[in-house]
């Protein structure tokens, strides 16, 4: 049996990529704000708004 780090995710869908991006202080405001009243994260909050975008383009 293989030794497993503590504390370690095990999840079907890693997420091994990070995304750095500039935003001004209203779009961080922004997305504070849909992150607070959806109680999601900002990665979540990204995620979703690519899932979404993505599906536009396939129509």
């Amino acid at each position: 049996m293989a030794a497993m780090k503590k504390g370690t995710k095990l999840t079907d869908n890693p997420k091994d990529y990070m995304l750095r991006v500039r935003m001004d202080k209203e779009t961080v405001e922004k997305l504070d704000k849909v992150c607070k009243v959806q109680n999601i994260s900002r990665s979540e909050v990204v995620r979703n708004g690519i899932e979404e975008q993505y599906r536009k383009t396939k129509k």
